[in-house]
């Protein structure tokens, strides 16, 4: 039986990380260890880590380097076979890693298995939507486009795979041994994925359940809309560095989509004016996800111009007389990924 190394980095997520180690810890798969990075957490996070008695858990104290940093401390550690990483404020199913192993075990050539994910609140209440992506097939094209992958409580990697692309720096002291980029503060998963793209012939799949529960937590990352398309810029630029052709390729393509996800998202927290204007950008960079995409793309020009013009209580009505005529018809929701 495989081992498993679980990472999960811990930064302000007293609200939720209990229910995340404990959705580790209920797993149908058992042979794992838990590495939890205390990435200087300034609230009581770590306190109620410490109250699990499970031995396969593990604290490992940091000064604060960023998510990267605290997945790059958990790889360091790690001593599994398959590497998964939890966000502190995510959730897994109970058979996350089972499917995930026996996925990676039934083909060597994959380096990346990775689920689809529900979306579910700050309560933890499921919000009617799910990450659908494409899940086989996977290209660079489709790495600059969307990331199948989706967020970084979803994937669980071969170690083998991390040991092809790491590289050494020493950003705070001593050389050490790097896999995600720790200038990223944010998009770290999109650009390590990407790297491994190109640079290397492992593939990247995934497996159709829904075994992740994102959180859309409007006090994290995913909340900060303008910030998270300067790290795509950041991104564009950092793989520009060793693919100059690739990206020249791909830049503007990868800009559309990701505007027009940072557009879907700020639908879903009711900025209205931002909506718009990621909507907009999209289109501006490339007109050609209307046709691409027809259907995700007008769907969402239509949430924003009504969210932005019209009262929120009659847009609120409106989505949802969506949601139920929707889900009569057995389709995903309107605001879907």
């Amino acid at each position: 039986m495989k081992h498993v190394s679980v990472i999960i980095p811990v930064y302000g997520v007293e609200n939720y990380i209990a229910a995340a180690v404990q959705s580790v810890l209920e797993q149908t798969y058992t042979n794992f260890e838990v590495l939890i990075i205390d990435d200087e957490s300034p609230d009581s996070s770590i306190k109620i880590c410490q109250e699990f008695s499970d031995q396969r858990l593990k604290i490992i104290h940091q000064t604060n380097r960023g998510l990267a940093g605290a997945r790059n401390t958990g790889i360091r550690h790690a001593k599994g076979d398959y590497l998964a990483f939890l966000d502190g404020d995510d959730l897994w199913l109970p058979q996350k890693l089972e499917r995930h192993i026996e996925h990676l075990e039934n083909f060597p050539d994959i380096g990346i298995s990775f689920s689809r994910s529900a979306l579910i609140d700050e309560a933890g209440n499921f919000m009617g939507a799910y990450l659908m992506p494409k899940l086989s097939n996977i290209t660079i094209s489709d790495l600059f486009r969307e990331s199948p992958i989706g967020n970084g409580s979803a994937a669980v990697v071969r170690r083998e795979l991390f040991d092809t692309i790491k590289y050494q720096d020493n950003v705070y002291g001593p050389t050490e041994d790097y896999y995600f980029d720790e200038n990223f503060r944010r998009a770290e998963d999109i650009e390590c994925w990407l790297r491994i793209a190109i640079q290397t012939d492992w593939k990247i799949e995934g497996i159709p359940e829904a075994l992740t529960l994102y959180r859309i937590n409007t006090q994290g990352l995913s909340a900060n809309l303008f910030k998270q398309f300067e790290s795509l810029e950041q991104m564009i630029e950092k793989t520009r560095s060793y693919a100059p052709t690739v990206t020249s390729r791909w830049e503007n393509i990868s800009r559309a989509y990701h505007l027009r996800y940072l557009a879907r998202s700020a639908v879903r927290l009711k900025v209205g004016s931002d909506a718009v204007t990621f909507i907009h950008r999209s289109l501006s960079n490339h007109w050609r996800i209307l046709l691409e995409q027809p259907r995700r793309t007008i769907l969402t020009l239509i949430a924003a111009y009504i969210l932005w013009l019209l009262p929120k209580y009659i847009y609120a009505q409106i989505e949802l007389l969506v949601s139920k005529l929707l889900k009569k018809v057995k389709k995903q929701p309107l605001l879907q990924n």
